[in-house]
């Protein structure tokens, strides 16, 4: 609350304690803003005026809590000011709705995004490992095929020393060269 001036056609009244009373005006907002209303000149939340800014006289005891209303409606301005601040206030309040929306929707598009570039990814891995599959699985029919051609041209010489071994014991053994070169 505030000071006030003393609205025309009021008269000044005095409060319990035989004080006259302070005008005051509400500033907060609240259902009484910018209602005027009469209180004690002691009133115990309205402390007396410093002297300097390093003294601050103490609150004296409130001798009575009196006030009273001048004002039974709000003015005009109030009225205007309330509307206006909780037009502010919706305003404020759906703007932030729709950040926090957007933030949520950008959020979720991301989300997504993500989700789509770990699917390529793993498609991608998969088909890595499944071309690395093929390609061992053909890596080894190819050596497979290669040890039984090496197996079989193994054997096929073993064959053949076999042969000679067999046809050199089987021959007269007479000399160190085949009979007919001698």
């Amino acid at each position: 609350m505030q000071s006030a001036s003393l609205p025309q056609g009021v008269e000044a009244v005095r409060c319990w304690c035989g004080d006259v009373c302070k005008v005051k005006e509400v500033t907060d907002f609240s259902d009484w803003l910018g209602m005027k209303f009469f209180m004690c000149a002691n009133y115990e939340s309205d402390p007396p005026e410093s002297i300097s800014a390093y003294v601050r006289p103490p609150s004296p005891p409130p001798l009575c809590m009196y006030y009273r209303w001048i004002d039974t409606e709000m003015p005009d301005w109030a009225v205007t000011e309330i509307r206006e601040r909780g037009r502010r206030a919706w305003a404020s309040l759906d703007m932030e709705e729709r950040r926090e929306k957007a933030e949520a929707e950008e959020k979720a598009e991301q989300k997504k995004e993500w989700e789509d570039y770990c699917m390529e990814q793993r498609d991608f891995l998969d088909e890595m490992i499944r071309k690395n599959q093929e390609e061992k699985l053909r890596l080894e029919e190819v050596y497979r095929q290669r040890e039984q051609a090496r197996e079989a041209e193994r054997e096929r010489k073993r064959e053949r020393a076999r042969a000679a071994k067999a046809a050199e014991e089987a021959g007269d053994g007479k000399g160190k060269y085949p009979r007919w070169t001698q």
